[in-house]
């Protein structure tokens, strides 16, 4: 499946939600997920935990009548961290280029950055 999937499944902000709290939990059931989430009702959140499931961002882990939700960081969900690390790195390190040239411009201009230096006569 891969990011696209990923990222179709982050589209929605209710499981952008589930997973935020997977995160800050580590763990929960799909029980303390609808207890938290308060938009949708608890068979919502069920197709939601299925739709992340699917799109390999979270595992289940069954025990008895149970079953337990976590992040998956070493599916898709890896992929999506590099590709928004490498665009947001990308975006810096141009905003830091584009300050540095600013700045290098400002000094050999004469000129600093709130204004024009003065010259004593």
């Amino acid at each position: 499946m891969g990011a696209d999937a990923a990222f179709d499944a982050l589209a929605d902000p209710v499981r952008r939600e589930i997973l935020t709290l997977l995160a800050q939990r580590d763990e929960c059931s799909a029980g303390e997920l609808s207890e938290h989430i308060n938009r949708v009702g608890r068979t919502a959140v069920s197709s939601h935990l299925r739709v992340l499931r699917t799109a390999g961002l979270i595992t289940e882990r069954r025990t008895g009548r149970f079953r337990y939700y976590s992040v998956d960081a070493t599916g898709p969900a890896q992929e999506v961290i590099q590709l928004l690390q490498e665009l947001f790195q990308g975006s810096l390190d141009a905003t830091k280029a584009a300050a540095e040239q600013g700045a290098a411009n400002d000094a050999g201009t004469g000129t600093a950055a709130d204004g024009p230096v003065r010259r004593a006569m």
